[in-house]
């Protein structure tokens, strides 16, 4: 393999469009999770703006681009997937029949480990690390919005039926129900970060909007348009208010779903969910093959998929003492949360636990 690393601000124009090429190509090649925004050369590049450490393996064989690895680096050689921690879709972006040692890569890379959390199928090299797999399920749209909600009628009647009868209970009680699935007016962002960050404050979790980068990278990619990829913001309004919000990110083929929020004061009108159903049918009419909602055991993710995708976690190491430092330090914490996480008789009582604390913490706000 000829393996050339380069700093975001240096890949070529020739090189990013190969890069887009096979994503545009992956689902005609039997490789449809390349498509995912998240392995984007746009994605990557912008995570490049806010961390340090963003660099990208170009692998060329007979002078040609054949595969893309982008990744971040610490000092010290450990590597981690580009984006680590909000990034849903993880691994290295290649032609068809491509194949590579994944220390052999590394090396070339200057990695003593690389972790990822999301990978996706069909990554041989880096999925004999894996150390779990779980479900990242998917609303399937490509035939069409009246073929998904009558899958979904089959499969969840009550569910569905419920839904859009609160819809239509939203329009009555709050004024007429509006949907816009490509907002431009920055001001709706604010609003859904302010209550993504609520949410997260409410519920006990970390905030992410609470580290700069973030919302920094968020806006940026709103900013962000082309043929091949684009800053989604899609909002629910009841009589111009908005109401519920999404932002996410799509390529010419895949919606991924990243940050939904919506205002509480309206939740027993189950907003969040309307709003994904006006999502799939917009993604439809738009050519979007499925929306991809992401890791995560949520009741909306259940009611809503038609499939699951299958995406790993853990790490590709080689012979070397950082590796086994990283590895020891890390390997307890995830292990500890993925065992909370599966079993229900673990999970509800550690999630009210954070409710709680997130209770006390916004009461103290």
């Amino acid at each position: 393999m000829d393996i050339s690393v380069y700093r975001p601000g240096e890949l070529s124009a020739a090189d990013r469009t190969a890069w887009t090429a096979m994503q545009s190509k992956a689902h005609l090649l039997g490789s449809p999770e390349l498509a995912n925004p998240f392995l984007s050369p746009e994605f990557a590049l912008a995570v490049g703006r806010y961390r340090r450490g963003v660099r990208i393996a170009v692998v060329r064989e007979a002078g040609e681009p054949a595969a893309f690895f982008p990744y971040q680096r610490t000092a010290t050689g450990v590597g981690r997937a580009i984006g680590l921690g909000i990034s849903d879709a993880q691994g290295v972006v290649h032609r068809p029949g491509f194949a590579w040692d994944a220390r052999e890569l590394l090396r070339a890379c200057g990695l003593a480990l690389w972790e990822f959390d999301h990978l996706v199928e069909g990554q041989p090299a880096f999925e004999a690390a894996a150390t779990g797999t779980f479900p990242s399920p998917v609303m399937d749209v490509d035939q069409g919005y009246e073929v998904y909600l009558g899958q979904l009628r089959a499969r969840s009647p009550k569910f569905t039926r419920t839904t859009l009868a609160k819809e239509r209970k939203l329009g009555r009680d709050a004024g007429e129900v509006t949907y816009v699935h490509d907002e431009r007016d920055p001001a709706a962002l604010r609003t859904l970060m302010n209550w993504k960050s609520a949410q997260y404050r409410r519920t006990g979790r970390s905030d992410r909007f609470a580290h700069d980068w973030i919302t920094r990278l968020v806006e940026h990619l709103f900013h962000t348009r082309s043929e091949s990829f684009a800053g989604i913001l899609s909002v629910l309004y009841a009589d111009g208010k908005p109401i519920a919000a999404h932002f996410g990110l799509r390529t010419e083929r895949v919606l991924a779903c990243w940050f939904p929020a919506y205002d509480p004061a309206y939740s027993k009108y189950s907003p969040g969910l309307v709003l994904h159903l006006r999502m799939a049918e917009a993604a439809a009419a738009d050519g979007i093959a499925y929306l991809d909602l992401g890791r995560g055991q949520k009741e909306y993710k259940d009611s809503l998929k038609t499939r699951e995708l299958q995406v790993s976690e853990g790490w590709v190491t080689r012979r070397h003492p950082v590796a086994v430092g990283h590895r020891v330090r890390r390997a307890p914490v995830r292990a500890l949360r993925n065992a909370v996480v599966s079993r229900p008789e673990l999970f509800e009582p550690a999630d009210k636990l954070l409710k709680r604390a997130g209770k006390i913490r916004s009461s103290r706000r």
